[in-house]
C-alpha cells in the first residue's frame, strides 16, 4: 500500500474534518461518536443550538446506518455490514456525510422516498411524518422513512444523495446532510 498518512491528514485538515470513520457500525461505536461530537462542539464553543441541531442530525444519521446497512458485496468478512461517516465543520455550519452499502432492488424506492422529502416544505414534512406514523407504513427493517423526514426537518435542508453502482446485487449510498447556523444562533454566542 502506498498511502502517505500526511496527505491524507492535510486534505482532512483543509476540509476541517472533526471525526471519520470506516467499519463495522456498533452500538458502542454510536455511543462514542456521540460523545466526541458532544465534546468537539464544547470546545468549539458552539451555540446551544446549532449543538442541538448537529447532534440531533447525526444520531439519526449514525442510527439509520446502524439499523438500515446491508451487507457489503464480496468481502472477507461473512456478513460484514460496514459503513463510512465523516463530520466536518463549515463557516456557517457543519456537514454530516454517510455512505454504505444497499442492495440494487432498494434503489428505486429509497429514491423515490428521498426525492418526495425533498419536495416538501417544514410543514408537509411534518404532516407526513405523522402519516406514516398513523398509517404504520413500516419496512421490513422497522423504519418507514422516518429517520430520512426528521433529518431533512432538523437540518432545515434538503437531503444530498447519491447511488454508486458497485456491482449486480449493490450500490453504494451515499447521502451528505448540511447543517446551517442561522444568523439568530450566530447572535446568540
Amino acid at each position: 500500500m502506498n498511502l502517505n498518512i500526511y496527505d491524507f491528514y492535510e486534505k482532512m485538515e483543509r476540509n476541517n474534518v472533526l471525526l471519520s470513520f470506516k467499519g463495522e457500525i456498533t452500538s458502542e461505536l454510536l455511543t462514542s461518536v456521540l460523545q466526541i461530537m458532544e465534546t468537539k462542539m464544547e470546545n468549539l464553543q458552539e451555540a446551544p443550538k446549532i449543538k442541538k441541531k448537529v447532534y440531533n442530525v447525526l444520531v439519526e444519521c449514525l442510527q439509520n446506518l446502524y439499523h438500515h446497512i446491508d451487507e457489503q458485496p464480496e468481502t472477507d468478512e461473512i456478513g460484514a455490514k460496514t459503513a463510512m461517516f465523516l463530520i466536518a465543520r463549515e463557516q456557517d455550519g457543519y456537514i454530516i456525510v454517510t455512505g454504505n452499502y444497499i442492495m440494487n432492488e432498494s434503489v428505486n424506492g429509497m429514491k423515490e422516498r428521498l426525492d418526495k422529502i425533498n419536495t416538501l416544505n417544514k410543514e408537509e414534512l411534518k404532516n407526513f411524518y405523522k402519516e406514516i406514523l398513523s398509517n404504520r407504513e413500516f419496512s421490513s427493517k422497522g423504519g418507514g422513512g422516518l429517520g430520512m423526514i426528521d433529518i431533512a426537518r432538523k437540518s432545515g435542508q434538503k437531503l444530498g444523495y447519491s447511488f454508486v453502482p458497485v456491482n449486480d446485487s449493490h450500490s453504494f449510498f451515499y447521502l451528505n446532510i448540511k447543517i446551517r447556523q442561522t444568523e439568530d444562533e450566530k447572535e446568540i454566542q
